[in-house]
């Protein structure tokens, strides 16, 4: 599987959030509920905007969000989106990724473990799977001993667009 999932610097983003929380996002939304209720912290209308934002794209960047969001939301600030992001991900629903100088919030409830493949030339982030890879790095991991617990896998370089 490979897949383009977002544009860095070029701002190709196709982004458009709705005002309330679809039913595809429910169990993401639960999810939120819980770790929020365990931490004594309260579901708010904006937590559930930017959920539902940020589960309508892929790879975003907090500003992106905050550009996004503030184009219909104006009302909410970038330091609720950065708070925000890192409940989704102390709850599970996202994973901060740092690629090169910019963090990308990556939403993994629904995804396999995958690598990402980022062009220096546009950002654009490619997300792949590989299991000869996988039983590769598994490979060399017992060669040496090694347990692995979770790894990530970027590789940089130039995608076809940026070729021609």
């Amino acid at each position: 599987m490979t897949r383009v999932t977002g544009y860095g610097t070029n701002n190709r983003y196709q982004l458009e959030p709705k005002t309330g929380l679809s039913m595809k996002h429910a169990k993401e939304l639960a999810k939120l509920q819980d770790h929020l209720a365990k931490h004594h912290l309260k579901v708010t209308k904006q937590r559930e905007v930017i959920l539902d934002a940020f589960l309508r794209n892929e790879h975003i960047t907090a500003e992106q969000l905050y550009r996004t969001l503030g184009r219909h939301k104006p009302h909410i600030g970038l330091a609720t989106i950065y708070r925000t992001l890192n409940l989704l991900c102390d709850s599970g629903i996202a994973q901060e990724r740092h690629f090169g100088s910019q963090t990308h919030y990556d939403n993994v409830v629904n995804k396999r473990h995958h690598d990402h493949m980022i062009c220096t030339g546009c950002g654009a982030i490619i997300e792949f799977e590989n299991c000869d890879i996988e039983h590769l790095q598994d490979q060399v991991a017992a060669r040496h001993g090694f347990s692995i617990t979770t790894h990530k896998l970027e590789l940089y370089g130039v995608c076809s667009r940026c070729k021609h």
